[in-house]
């Protein structure tokens, strides 16, 4: 292990593994919480480089000080996901964010159908964002229209998926890997790969695992992280073993 100064104000990237339902803005102001509490910094910048749903876990970039320029560079990289797609049913929000609505039979579905199913989404196409998503339609996130009962048009948007890999099946749970370009919703693939089975789905599970050549391995839990501020609080040179 090697020991290094961290300097949060001129800037660091943080590789954090947030947690179940908390949403990307949690664990931003949880960081910017314990800098400015625990370190001191009276103002400091705090930002994230690509959004999670709070139903999903893994791989989240947080940028300090100076490197918060450096998001849109971030969010440009390709993402990896693993995740589980349920057959049978569907919801709203095409995750369990919402209530299942509709009940289908899916025993009529093999392995064979399924996996190639999964090769067809492979390419560049067009994809739609779930009403229940972070989109602005006239300047309104479109989950406030979602919730209020609303309706409205989502323009699609050009996406690339490089990999969707099926890595178990266990119907009506599908287990799978995917790596994709920035913007891909990952609750639409799901929903999608359900219609295209003359079925219906929903996304059960995801965890984002890569973002570009950043790896959830190197990740460090909230509950560390905010450990490893405590321990800076008291060292006036601010070393930690990293």
């Amino acid at each position: 292990m090697e020991e290094r100064t961290y300097n949060f104000e001129t800037g660091e990237v943080l590789l954090i593994n947030k947690p179940f339902k908390w949403t990307s803005f949690d664990a931003v102001n949880k960081v910017r919480w314990l800098l400015q509490k625990k370190l001191g910094f009276k103002t400091i910048k705090v930002g994230h480089a690509g959004t999670l749903d709070p139903l999903a876990t893994g791989l989240l970039i947080i940028c300090t000080g100076k490197f918060t320029k450096r998001i849109d560079e971030f969010q440009a990289y390709q993402k990896e996901y693993t995740g589980t797609i349920t057959l049978g049913s569907t919801t709203p929000s095409y995750d369990l964010e919402t209530e299942i609505d509709e009940h289908f039979d899916f025993k009529h579905i093999d392995e064979e159908a399924i996996n190639i199913t999964a090769k067809q989404f492979i390419g560049q196409t067009l994809q739609t964002a779930p009403l229940f998503s972070a989109k602005k339609i006239d300047g309104v996130r479109a989950y406030k229209i979602a919730r209020r009962g609303g309706d409205a048009e989502i323009k699609p948007n050009k996406i690339e998926i490089s990999e969707f890999t099926i890595t178990e099946n266990r119907l009506p749970e599908i287990d799978f890997r995917i790596t994709c370009s920035k913007g891909t919703y990952i609750r639409s693939i799901a929903s999608d790969f359900g219609k295209m089975l003359n079925n219906g789905a929903h996304l059960s599970a995801l965890c984002r695992t890569k973002i570009g050549t950043f790896d959830l391995q190197n990740s460090i839990e909230i509950k560390d992280f905010e450990q490893l501020i405590l321990g800076l609080e008291h060292q006036k040179n601010v070393k930690i073993i990293d």
